[in-house]
C-alpha cells in the first residue's frame, strides 16, 4: 500500500486547526502531520516536517500566507492549496496567491463551524490531485498586446466574430488562461467563452484581472451579453452558460439549471450549446484541471464538425480534463499551452480557413 499523503495545515484560526485536520482524516489515503499557527511558524514546520502539500490560510497575524507563499516559492516549491475567505476581499488575495504559484483554493463557508463538511470532498480531492501533480514550468504573460495598446481597440466598432471558440479549464487555470490570452492581439476575428471551474464571487475580479492584462475585452459574462470579436466572456460561478440567436446578433444566456459532472458552471453545457449553434464555425478547448467535465461536449463539437483542442500533458498542472477527451477520441489535436495561441490564430484567420482536419 502507498504511503498516505504527508499535510501540513497552517492557519491562525484554532477551529480551523481542529476542523481540517478533523476532516482529512476520514480519508485513509492523507494524513495532517502537523499544524502551524502563521507564517513563520509554517516554514519552521516544512523544515521539520517534510509535508508533500501545504493548506494555508492568507490572512494571519505575524507572516500572512501571501509572505508565507512567497518564501515557498522561493525555497520549498510544492503544492499549496488555499482556504480562502468567501468574500471581494477575499477573491482578491486568492487570485494574488494563485498567480504567485498557488496550486488551487477552496472557498471557506461563512459559518465555518456548521457548514466545514461542505468544502470537505472539494479539499480532500484537490489534496490528492496536488500530490499527483505535474510541476509544470511556469510561462509569463505576454506583454506585447497587453492593455496600454487595447484603448483605440476598444473604439472600434463591434464585429461578428469569424469563429466561437469555448473554452473549459479548472485546476491551474487562472495563470494558464493569463498566459493564452495575453498573446492574442485586440482584434483577434474570434469570439472566446470560458468555463472555469470557480465559486460564485471570484469570477468577476478574476475577469477584471485577465481584463487589464489583455488586449481583448474581458468581462465576467450577463445574460444577453453580445458574441463580439476580440471579446472573452467569463462564466460567472454557479451559473451556467450557453448560446442563443436573436435578431440583434448571438449572445449567451445564463442558467441555474442543475450541477453537470457535479459543476455549475459545467464545460459540457457550454460545449453542447456551441456545437448545436454553430458547427463549422465552433473552436472546442479543454485545458489543465481536475475531472471529466467537457470531455463529452468537446465530442459534440466534433461531431458537428467543429474543431477541437486539448492541452498537452507537459503543461497542465492537472491532466485530467484533457486526458479524459484524448482517452475519448474527442480531441483532434494536442497542444501545449505554448503553441495554443499560435494554433487559434491559424484557426481564426478567415483568409486562411483550415479544415477540421488541419492545423
Amino acid at each position: 500500500m502507498s504511503q498516505p499523503i504527508r499535510v501540513l495545515v497552517v492557519d491562525d484560526s484554532a477551529l480551523m486547526r481542529k476542523l481540517i485536520p478533523q476532516i482529512l482524516a476520514g480519508d485513509s489515503s492523507i494524513q495532517v502531520i502537523g499544524t502551524a499557527i502563521d507564517g513563520n511558524f509554517g516554514l519552521r514546520k516544512i523544515e521539520e516536517l517534510r509535508p508533500q502539500v501545504i493548506t494555508l490560510d492568507l490572512e494571519m497575524p505575524g507572516m500572512g500566507g501571501i509572505e508565507m507563499l512567497k518564501q515557498i516559492m522561493a525555497s520549498h516549491p510544492m503544492p499549496v492549496i488555499v482556504v480562502s475567505s468567501h468574500s471581494t476581499e477575499g477573491a482578491t488575495v486568492t487570485l494574488k496567491a494563485l498567480a504567485l504559484g498557488a496550486f488551487d483554493f477552496v472557498a471557506k463557508p461563512t459559518d465555518v463551524s456548521a457548514r466545514i463538511q461542505e468544502i470537505g470532498s472539494e479539499l480532500i480531492a484537490k489534496i490528492k490531485a496536488a500530490a499527483q501533480s505535474h510541476a509544470a514550468m511556469p510561462l509569463q504573460p505576454n506583454p506585447q498586446f497587453a492593455a496600454p495598446a487595447r484603448s483605440a481597440n476598444k473604439e472600434k466598432a463591434a464585429k461578428p466574430p469569424a469563429r466561437i471558440i469555448s473554452i473549459g479549464i479548472s485546476t491551474g487555470g487562472p495563470h494558464s488562461l493569463n498566459y493564452l490570452l495575453s498573446r492574442l492581439p485586440g482584434d483577434f476575428p474570434a469570439a472566446i467563452l470560458v468555463v472555469q471551474h470557480m465559486p460564485e464571487g471570484f469570477t468577476e475580479m478574476f475577469a477584471r484581472r485577465l481584463d487589464e492584462c489583455c488586449a481583448m475585452e474581458v468581462k465576467e459574462a450577463q445574460s444577453g451579453d453580445l458574441l463580439l470579436a476580440g471579446r472573452v466572456l467569463i462564466c460567472p460561478g454557479n451559473r451556467h452558460m450557453r448560446v442563443k440567436r436573436l435578431p440583434l446578433g448571438d449572445v449567451v444566456v445564463l442558467s441555474d439549471d442543475h450541477r453537470v459532472n457535479g459543476h455549475r458552471p459545467s464545460a459540457d453545457v457550454l460545449f453542447r450549446s456551441v456545437a448545436e449553434l454553430f458547427g463549422r464555425e465552433a473552436i472546442g478547448i479543454l485545458m489543465t484541471g481536475m475531472g471529466e467535465d467537457g470531455a463529452r461536449g468537446l465530442g459534440l463539437i466534433k461531431a458537428a464538425g467543429g474543431v477541437t483542442l486539448a492541452q498537452g500533458e507537459q503543461s497542465c498542472v492537472v491532466f485530467g480534463m484533457p486526458k479524459a477527451a484524448i482517452e475519448c477520441g474527442h480531441a483532434m489535436h494536442v497542444v501545449e499551452l505554448d503553441a495554443l495561441a499560435d494554433t487559434l490564430a491559424q484557426l481564426c484567420v478567415p483568409a486562411k480557413a483550415i479544415s477540421a482536419g488541419q492545423i
